[in-house]
């Protein structure tokens, strides 16, 4: 079994405004791509289990034109740069997912 970090050519994560996070999911190929958008590991359920959220607050989308996933979370802690926010520019959020086994 692979994880995420093997099968990902480019797996990153920033702010999608103030309140929310995007995790890119990024392939070098459409078979890998295919593997993943098809794993019963990545769900929304199992997504929120590692970030500590509802199942509901995770949203999965998928772009085929560019094997790409795109997972939007809410920031957990506070708005991107108020005070007490760790991450900024939520570059530093993907760590959760990275050994996620993919079968």
């Amino acid at each position: 079994m692979s994880t995420l970090a093997d099968l990902t050519e480019v797996f990153r994560s920033k702010n999608a405004g103030p309140f929310l996070i995007t995790l890119d999911l990024m392939f070098g190929d459409g078979r890998t791509y295919q593997r993943v958008r098809r794993s019963p590991t990545l769900t929304a359920e199992s997504v929120a289990s590692r970030y500590g959220l509802e199942p509901s607050a995770v949203r999965i989308v998928c772009f085929d034109a560019v094997h790409t996933i795109k997972i939007t979370l809410p920031r957990w802690n506070v708005p991107s740069g108020a005070p007490g926010d760790t991450d900024v520019y939520g570059a530093q959020q993907h760590g959760p997912l990275l050994d996620l086994e993919i079968p």
